[in-house]
């Protein structure tokens, strides 16, 4: 229950943060490009590297791992998690698998997000 909790509390934290990003850089912007959603990526790939690299060196529980990637970052972007785990396979010396993922998730992500756009047109 710990681990729920955990995870639940840093989703909670991680959708509010953001959503003030959001209302920021909503704010007084006439024209469409998603800068929020590219502020947030990008922040949120920084501090997934970051921090793991940092509790490589530093011990830290279990649980406040999971409040902070899973909860906080998982609900903050889960871009993030998604950039770390393409780094982190060619860190490991799995560049194919990596970039077959990173192909993967993109191209096939994208054409479903598509398809389900269109598919609900039909309906």
């Amino acid at each position: 229950m710990e681990k729920v909790l955990a995870v639940s509390i840093g989703g909670a934290a991680g959708a509010v943060l953001r959503y003030i990003i959001f209302l920021y850089f909503d704010k007084g912007h006439d024209h469409y490009f998603p800068w929020a959603t590219l502020v947030i990526n990008l922040i949120g790939s920084f501090l997934i590297g970051f921090l793991w690299g940092l509790f490589d060196k530093i011990y830290v529980s279990p649980g406040i791992r999971l409040f902070i990637f899973v909860g906080l970052l998982g609900s903050f972007t889960t871009f993030s998690t998604f950039a770390f785990e393409v780094f982190n396979m060619g860190k490991n010396g799995s560049e194919m698998q990596g970039l077959i993922y990173m192909a993967g998730t993109n191209i096939v992500g994208i054409s479903l997000a598509a398809g389900g756009y269109y598919l609900s047109k039909l309906i």
